[in-house]
């Protein structure tokens, strides 16, 4: 993506960890490469690897990379304003060639649902200014494609609504999105579990982004450490190919072998 080539398929969010020490564990056994930041909560923060009393000043940003995100923004000007402080952020951070944005415009209130108009206008926009762009949205292969179409390096289609731990609801569309997409696929929202995570990867998605099903869990380590795990089987298992489902059981070895088994022991 944006012409960077990362290593882990995981994604992680930097958000409603139990404390900075958790997140940091968390960050290790995951194994991940790259941390999304809201960053209308980040700009307070300082930045100074010299502070280590929150999560973003305690990361090493010389070993991650950091995905600046437009959570909160409901408009798409708010959006367009935030990604470009982002990107600045970023550069005083160390990472001067970043210009990655994950793209989030959000309106609604009571699901969380993305905008899709909102996201298409100020992804163009923002793509146009050079961005590498990663658009937050709902399972969407129109929009998908649209947003592909407009210079995209991804899409981010939610497998439920953000936080709500619910899992894969909509496989088909998800589906349907990796089958047409030319740019990486990343399911971004609802996993609860590492059976979600790797049903995600079966389907074909590139890689998953994960934030609470970790930070919330009663151990987040081990949490990390099974998204990490599930991520390399779930992908493992789409290079592999499954078997075809059949609507009847079939016989692991041939009747005559069988046959020939029984006699000899006659």
């Amino acid at each position: 993506m944006g012409g960077k080539v990362f290593t882990s398929r995981l994604m992680l969010g930097s958000g409603k960890y139990k404390s900075v020490i958790d997140a940091q564990d968390c960050i290790r056994e995951s194994n991940c490469e790259i941390i999304t930041v809201a960053i209308r909560r980040a700009q307070s923060l300082t930045f100074n690897s010299s502070n280590k009393n929150n999560l973003i000043d305690s990361i090493d940003w010389q070993k991650i990379w950091i995905l600046p995100n437009t959570a909160g923004c409901k408009t798409v000007e708010e959006a367009i304003r935030i990604a470009a402080l982002g990107r600045e952020i970023a550069k005083k951070i160390g990472q001067e060639d970043n210009n990655f944005v994950k793209l989030e415009v959000i309106s609604d209130t009571k699901y969380l649902l993305p905008d899709p108009i909102g996201t298409l206008k100020a992804a163009e926009y923002l793509v146009n200014k050079g961005f590498t762009v990663l658009p937050y949205i709902s399972p969407d292969p129109i929009l998908a494609k649209q947003l592909e179409e407009v210079g995209c390096a991804t899409v981010m289609p939610l497998g439920s609504p953000i936080g709500s731990g619910q899992g894969l609801r909509n496989f088909y569309n998800i589906q349907m999105i990796i089958d047409n997409a030319k740019i990486p696929v990343i399911v971004d929202a609802g996993i609860g579990s590492a059976t979600d995570a790797s049903q995600a990867m079966e389907l074909g998605s590139d890689a998953i982004l994960v934030n609470t099903a970790i930070a919330k869990a009663k151990s987040s380590r081990l949490m990390a450490k099974a998204m990490k795990l599930a991520v390399e089987a779930g992908r493992n298992s789409f290079l592999a190919g499954r078997i075809q489902m059949e609507d009847q059981g079939i016989l692991s070895s041939p009747q005559s072998m069988i046959c020939s088994a029984i006699c000899s022991c006659v």
